[in-house]
């Protein structure tokens, strides 16, 4: 099986005003959140890449994972397409856009905070 879709499971652990590249800066309530991303080629090194902690900010994600105290909790892996899997995911939208500029789906942002649920996320 391909993997091509990845999602970060992510722990924000107290409100931390964050600034997201030319998106703006905005409150990230402390809680948990679910980032969708996807790669074409190379997604082990992309999910790695995420996972650094020395690294240009180049995506949104990068932004929110460089702040104080951030962790991804676990990382999962899916074959179906990025916004199919962000669609199916529970949860609230904090920053429009974030993730998802060039998404032509309609899916609004392509991180969801998702306050009172653990992070047990499963395949679709």
């Amino acid at each position: 099986m391909a993997f091509s879709t990845y999602q970060l499971l992510i722990r924000v652990p107290v409100q931390l005003p964050i600034r997201v590249g030319q998106l703006g800066v905005f409150d990230f309530p402390a809680g948990n959140y679910v980032y969708t991303g996807s790669a074409k080629r190379g997604l082990e090194a992309r999910i790695a890449r995420h996972l650094s902690k020395n690294k240009r900010l180049r995506w949104h994600i990068d932004y929110l994972l460089a702040a104080p105290g951030v962790e991804v909790d676990r990382v999962l892996r899916f074959d179906a397409a990025e916004c199919e899997v962000n669609r199916l995911t529970p949860g609230r939208v904090i920053v429009a856009r974030f993730g998802a500029a060039d998404c032509r789906a309609g899916c609004g942002s392509h991180l969801k905070y998702r306050v009172d649920e653990q992070l047990t996320g499963r395949p679709c």
